[in-house]
């Protein structure tokens, strides 16, 4: 039995054989028997009474369907390779045919498709190369068509690359030919429902004592940057942050495709829209974040900002909409903040450098940096305290941070979390907040600068 998480063990997975590619199903000849019974079970049943069904009513209907096709027309099959082949039939004309086996496989978190013939998936952190292929580009092209019109996006030549989402969540990436030079490009990027923050400490991702400074921050309405790389796991620490916000808030999420999950009953989701055929209807996310603050939210949370909407946000923070969380792109917290001036000063507004370095300064209250480790552990590796004001240099104060040790040759990362000496300040802000921090916490005796403090021009 295994046992797979955000980077480490947690849902249980009999080690079963894979049911969807079983002797027989699966090579040239079969693929062709797989398109021919598409065609069958299309020719059989009423595609205007199957679109009134819901999307399991469906799926157990053309089941039904195929399992009469297959015992009246189709070859001598055993009942695993039946069964095998009833389930891809299926997958082919309702789902996403050769990807639905890889969707639902809990142990896969990316999957990577290279042009028809080549599909590479991430497996417990580790990157290899699936058994699956398509049959041709037409099928892939197919599969494409399937997951953008669900979210009313498109994809062709003259717009040959698009963001989009599974109905499931997951997130999707679409680049196509002539971009693409050896075919269609599809990456998948499968989030694990939802990640507790027990499971994170227990996974370790984070420590309780880190985790329980951050529960306190998130309900005394302190505004967090979660900062990380591509795969660090900033969505998956996002949405655990978002359980510590109070049930009676209203809360706003703004993304570009919708890919988080918060448990709270007032949640209004917001999405971005790309332009249309013509060039026209574009939402982008500054759009967005300017119609929410109409909205009397108490908490504001974009997925991620990227462009001019960072100035937009930082205002919003410094204007009465304290706790608010996004994340950012970003290998360091003091890379994070760089990241933030620059875009905010992609907006239309021309400030100077020192008025933006100024909203950064008052906005931002804490940095979470994640990173991924070698092994495909993710972890916080720092949680940081930005006690700079005003025009000031930025001022960095360490509140927690991840002590790794030297890899050796099992390529496994260890260490330890550290919590370090609290700031009076950020201390009595909590505790006016009516949030009592850890026993295990210290505090520092004056406002200082601490050990773990970074200054930046």
């Amino acid at each position: 039995m295994k046992r797979q998480t955000f980077g480490y063990t947690e849902v249980s997975r009999h080690e079963t054989p894979d049911e969807h590619q079983v002797s027989g199903i699966g090579d040239e000849t079969d693929d062709l028997m797989v398109a021919d019974f598409r065609e069958k079970l299309l020719d059989e049943i009423d595609l205007t009474e199957l679109s009134k069904l819901d999307l399991a009513q469906r799926r157990a209907r053309l089941e039904r369907v195929m399992t009469h096709l297959v015992a009246s027309r189709g070859p001598l099959l055993s009942s695993r390779e039946r069964t095998a082949l009833i389930r891809r039939v299926v997958a082919e004309a309702l789902g996403l045919g050769v990807l639905e086996p890889l969707l639902s496989d809990d142990a896969i978190t990316e999957i990577m498709v290279n042009g028809a013939d080549q599909i590479f998936i991430e497996r417990l952190g580790r990157v290899e190369l699936a058994k699956e292929k398509f049959v041709s580009n037409e099928q892939l092209l197919q599969t494409i068509d399937r997951i953008v019109s669900t979210v009313n996006r498109r994809v062709d030549e003259s717009s040959p690359m698009v963001d989009a989402r599974l109905r499931t969540g997951e997130r999707v990436n679409v680049i196509l030919p002539p971009l693409a030079l050896d075919g269609p490009v599809v990456t998948i990027r499968k989030f694990p429902r939802p990640f507790t923050m027990e499971q994170l400490i227990g996974g370790g991702t984070l420590d309780a004592t880190s985790a329980a400074i951050l529960g306190a921050s998130v309900r005394a309405k302190l505004n967090i940057l979660v900062s990380g790389g591509t795969g660090s796991g900033k969505t998956t620490l996002l949405n655990s942050l978002s359980s510590f916000i109070p049930e009676r808030e209203r809360i706003v999420t703004i993304e570009d495709a919708a890919e988080l999950s918060l448990q709270q009953h007032h949640v209004i989701r917001l999405e971005s829209r790309p332009p249309n055929v013509e060039g026209k209807g574009q939402v982008t996310i500054r759009d967005l974040v300017r119609n929410s603050l109409r909205m009397r939210p108490d908490r504001i949370v974009i997925g991620e900002v990227r462009g001019g909407e960072t100035m937009d946000m930082l205002s919003a923070m410094n204007t009465g909409h304290e706790g608010s969380l996004t994340t950012i792109h970003a290998n360091s917290p003091i890379e994070a903040l760089s990241r933030a001036e620059t875009l905010a000063s992609m907006s239309d507004l021309d400030l100077p450098f020192a008025a933006v370095q100024e909203q950064v300064n008052n906005a931002i209250d804490l940095v979470v940096q994640l990173d991924r480790g070698p092994d495909g552990s993710r972890r916080v590796t720092e949680v940081v305290l930005l006690t700079s004001t005003g025009r000031d240099p930025y001022r960095l104060e360490t509140v927690a941070e991840y002590i790794p040790e030297p890899i050796g040759a099992d390529r496994v990362v260890r260490g330890r979390h550290v919590t370090q000496a609290l700031p009076q300040s950020f201390v009595r802000r909590l505790q006016l907040a009516g949030e009592q921090l850890p026993a295990e916490s210290s505090i520092q005796p004056d406002d200082t600068d601490g050990g773990g403090s970074e200054r930046w021009p």
